[in-house]
């Protein structure tokens, strides 16, 4: 279920170094990689909707053809097992990490956004309110791993950038939807790599360097 990830939302007020401190690691990082399916999932479904109630197949199209419109940092899906390889479960956490912190903000943003759409179905807020409560919690959990993981302090960006979409107002509703949808295709590519990387390091717990993402 969606709420299958809530231990790791412990006790609140305790000091986010210490929560989760005696759930093991493997269990740990089990829970850390299924909440990430999740939020992944749930922005494919998001963005299918969005685009089913907003968004002309011509429009559509057109935006695929546009190419990767997408801002984020820089971090691709590595292609050959040599660069796998070469990557270190230092780097692959804290690339997570800013991933997840880069997209807090314009989550929220984003959420404020729908609902002052007339005719955004209930079924698409929810399912975004849900992935923005929940990329906080992803966000608890990627901080313990690393503090179990490499005993050290996470990295914390100084700010929550929108690294996708300019900060000015749009002009008109259409500007909107597809600034809007600009936002959910961007998040969903991310949360896949989000995804991808947590599953290379849960594999790699395991299976060592011979791991290879999906």
């Amino acid at each position: 279920s969606k709420d299958s990830f809530g231990p790791l939302e412990c006790r609140a007020g305790a000091d986010v170094g210490r929560r989760c401190a005696s759930i093991p690691l493997d269990k740990l990082l089990e829970r850390v990689v299924q909440h990430a399916e999740l939020i992944y999932r749930l922005s494919e479904e998001s963005c299918a909707l969005f685009e089913e109630m907003f968004i002309p197949l011509a429009v559509r199209t057109q935006h695929i053809r546009g190419g990767n419109t997408c801002t984020s940092p820089a971090f691709s899906v590595p292609g050959s097992k040599g660069e796998v390889q070469q990557i270190s479960d230092k780097w692959l956490l804290h690339t997570v990490l800013i991933l997840i912190q880069s997209w807090i903000e314009p989550l929220f943003t984003l959420q404020d956004t729908l609902d002052r759409y007339d005719n955004a179905p209930n079924v698409l807020l929810n399912k975004t309110k849900w992935v923005s409560s929940k990329l906080v919690s992803l966000e608890q959990g990627v901080t313990v791993l690393i503090r179990k993981m490499l005993d050290e302090g996470a990295l914390t960006m100084e700010s929550h950038q929108s690294w996708m979409i300019e900060s000015s107002e749009p002009a008109d509703m259409v500007e909107s939807v597809t600034k809007d949808y600009a936002v959910l295709t961007c998040f969903k590519k991310d949360a896949h790599k989000v995804e991808t990387f947590l599953k290379l390091l849960r594999c790699r717990q395991t299976q060592g360097l011979s791991c290879f993402p999906i």
